[in-house]
């Protein structure tokens, strides 16, 4: 049989590798760290196993459902409280996202949920999108030219950008159209207006909501695909860091060589660059929170006053299996910071700072002492796309772009690519 050693333990490279083994190639699976599953990790805080990353999965064209009912986790699939988030203003308090959008595009721009986000005024310009021609942005390549082009400056700034940055964590200026939102420029073109495409898209998604989340956690993902490919025969081999491939195997940063007939390339070698994400749980007894007084969580708008945080999960309230396992009165808030703006906090220093962001962002007091548990993660931000090498095949955030569903659905079209090729 065919070899193939994957560089990467993470779950693009857990995916393909599993889909290798199933196509009867023998696999390795190198990780320079001591775990599996790199940004779908686990954590225990206050008691509770806790996704230490990715916590819901975007439910558009059925990639993570697939994969995991293929593992044996389809009965695990459940949708979040329906109750939605808000959005904390720049100015002025927080308010409930509008139902309509994609994206913080709005369906509807003149909805009174999107005047009460945007303003009139604002709301008036975005509702020009409807008279102008459909060609007039359908090019733009970035997902805030093409909101701005649109619907103009107010819309994206006090909507479209706090959304996109709480999910991506990039600027809209900086994400590809085409990625983050597969269809609109299509859909814009078909339908005649940008609102018109996202609610064309909206109908065609799948029932529900636009996320879904798995009973213990996404990461139960990585110990499912863990097993299968044990099963399988793969070779999984922790704390075996790599400091290059070519088309015929690796070197080992120890200096040793492993040959193979392919190489999957599924992680950023060298160090690792300065966290660009800190998440800092809190796990709290507070009866106040309770009833959700947020809903399931905040996007922040840049520039809110006090607030540091750009983003806030109210995980309790988000997921009904989380607050079966944390019992009465007991929560869990997970705060996103940019990571340049708490570089310099002592572990102390940010459990005070989410403390505080928590409470202005919950309306509800939260004293020191009902706080049960703190941890916090970094993460780097997604590496760019290196220069192509001969032979390697290349998964994962650097080719896929940010997001679940993408970067698994990129790792099977490509270990499928490479089984065509051998099997040529």
């Amino acid at each position: 049989m065919p070899s193939v050693i994957v560089v990467g333990g993470g779950i693009a490279g857990l995916v393909a590798a599993r889909d290798l083994a199933a196509g009867g190639m023998t696999v390795t699976v190198l990780e320079a760290t001591g775990s599996l599953g790199g940004k779908v990790a686990r954590h225990t805080v206050g008691g509770l196993a806790l996704d230490a990353g990715a916590e819901s999965f975007a439910t558009r064209r059925g990639t993570v459902a697939t994969l995991a009912a293929e593992l044996g986790l389809g009965g695990m699939i459940v949708l979040p409280n329906p109750v939605g988030a808000w959005l904390q203003l720049a100015t002025g308090g927080a308010l409930p996202l509008p139902r309509t959008g994609l994206l913080g595009i709005p369906g509807t721009p003149l909805a009174a949920d999107v005047i009460a986000v945007v303003g009139l005024r604002s709301a008036l310009r975005a509702q020009m999108d409807e008279l102008m021609p459909a060609s007039l942005g359908s090019r733009e390549r970035t997902l805030g030219a093409l909101v701005r082009r649109r619907m103009g400056a107010g819309v994206l700034d006090r909507l479209v950008t706090p959304v996109v940055m709480g999910i991506h964590s990039r600027h809209p200026d900086e994400l590809d159209v085409d990625v983050v939102a597969p269809g609109l420029r299509r859909a814009l073109l078909g339908s005649g207006s940008l609102a018109h495409a996202v609610l064309r898209l909206r109908d065609a998604a799948p029932a529900g909501t636009a996320v879904s989340g798995l009973i213990g956690g996404i990461f139960e993902l990585v110990d499912a695909l863990a097993v299968d490919l044990r099963d399988r025969g793969a070779n999984i081999r922790a704390g075996t860091a790599v400091a290059a491939v070519d088309a015929r195997g690796v070197t080992l940063a120890s200096g040793g060589r492993l040959d193979a007939d392919r190489v999957v390339l599924a992680a950023t070698l060298g160090a690792a660059p300065p966290a660009s994400i800190v998440l800092a749980t809190l796990v709290i007894d507070e009866p106040a929170l309770d009833a959700a007084p947020r809903g399931t969580g905040l996007l922040v708008a840049p520039g809110a006053p006090g607030i540091r945080a750009k983003a806030l999960t109210h995980g309790t309230a988000k997921w009904t299996w989380l607050a079966a396992r944390a019992g009465a009165h007991r929560h869990v808030v997970r705060l996103s910071y940019d990571g340049s703006t708490v570089e310099t906090l002592a572990d102390g220093e940010l459990r005070r700072q989410a403390v505080a962001d928590a409470a202005a962002l919950l309306g509800v007091s939260i004293h020191p002492a009902s706080v049960v548990d703190f941890a916090s993660v970094g993460w780097s931000p997604a590496p760019t796309a290196s220069e192509p090498i001969a032979g390697v095949t290349v998964v994962g955030e650097s080719v896929a772009g940010t997001g679940l569903a993408g970067v698994i659905a990129h790792a099977r079209a490509e270990a499928e690519r490479l089984l065509q090729g051998v099997e040529a």
